[in-house]
């Protein structure tokens, strides 16, 4: 049976992403390049906007406000796009034309559950934070990992993760630090029906 991992990288208020910011917020450090590059094979899961994004980059196409990728950047979708990629979309049409992808037409929530009964390995989430809540929300979810980046993005930050998610309790499983100021949180989740009675002491 496969394993599924949520798997975000945030600024410190919750935001997935900046207006004018780089990837990473330009603050990836070699600690945090090295432990990305040890992580096991997965396959990745998406949703259609994530995707276009995404498949973008690879195409050569720059972030806003950016002339070029830097090479951290580039090297990180070099590596998404050797990677196994499954797009959930009802709007993109085939072929897709981001090497190593499949799209499904199938409702995400059921085509998950079946590849996670079904397979083997790892999947993990990029991105796609609808298709993300929707797997929590269905207790699909094994892991849920978020690598928080030292920034607040109040006035230009995009994306706003947790927005309409259940209440969720987390029993952490993991956690570091990488180059003195990235921090990593790695927890077990399970949805709650309505806010615990009791406090755990």
């Amino acid at each position: 049976m496969s394993e599924l991992l949520v798997d975000f990288i945030t600024s410190l208020d919750g935001y997935a992403s900046g207006e004018g910011w780089p990837g990473f917020w330009g603050l990836e450090g070699p600690e945090y390049l090295a432990w990305l590059g040890e992580q096991p094979e997965v396959t990745y899961l998406m949703g259609a906007n994530t995707y276009r994004l995404m498949s973008g980059f690879a195409a050569g196409e720059v972030p806003t406000g950016q002339d070029e990728f830097r090479p951290e950047e580039e090297a990180s979708v070099d590596e998404l796009t050797q990677a196994t990629k499954v797009v959930f979309s009802s709007s993109l049409e085939e072929p897709l034309t981001w090497a190593n992808a499949t799209l499904v037409r199938d409702d995400a929530v059921e085509a998950v559950r079946k590849m996670k009964s079904s397979g083997s390995g790892l999947l993990s989430t990029i991105g796609s934070l609808s298709l993300c809540r929707s797997l929590l929300r269905a207790g699909l979810v094994d892991r849920f990992r978020v690598v928080m980046f030292p920034v607040i993005t109040g006035a230009t930050g995009e994306e706003r993760i947790y927005d309409g998610y259940p209440d969720v309790a987390l029993e952490m499983i993991e956690h570091r630090t990488f180059d003195g100021r990235i921090q990593l949180v790695e927890y077990k989740p399970r949805v709650l029906e309505h806010p615990p009675l009791v406090v755990p002491e």
